[in-house]
C-alpha cells in the first residue's frame, strides 16, 4: 500500500515539473496552451460560472438545481405524517 501511494506521488510529481517546465514559459511568452476549441470550452465555462455566481448572489435558484416548483403531494402527505408522529 505504501508503494502505491509513494509511486502515485512521484507521478504527480513528475505532471507538476512536466507544466512547470512547458505550459508555464509557453504562456508567459504568449502562446496559446489550449486549441482553439478548448479555448471555446474554457470561455464558455468561464461565463456559466460568472452567471452562476450572480444568479447566487441574487438569491435566485436555478432550473438544474432539481428544486420543483410545487412540492409532490404524495411526499407532501408523508412528510407530514412522519413530522407528526
Amino acid at each position: 500500500m505504501v508503494a502505491l501511494i509513494l509511486g502515485m506521488l512521484i507521478c504527480v510529481g513528475l505532471a507538476l515539473a512536466v507544466v512547470a517546465l512547458v505550459a508555464v514559459p509557453a504562456r508567459r511568452d504568449g502562446r496559446d496552451i489550449l486549441t482553439p476549441k478548448g479555448e471555446d470550452v474554457v470561455t464558455a465555462l468561464k461565463e456559466r460560472q460568472q452567471a452562476a455566481r450572480q444568479r447566487l448572489e441574487r438569491g435566485e435558484r436555478s432550473e438544474d438545481d432539481g428544486a420543483d416548483a410545487e412540492p409532490d403531494p404524495e411526499t407532501s402527505a408523508a412528510a407530514d405524517a412522519g413530522a407528526r408522529s
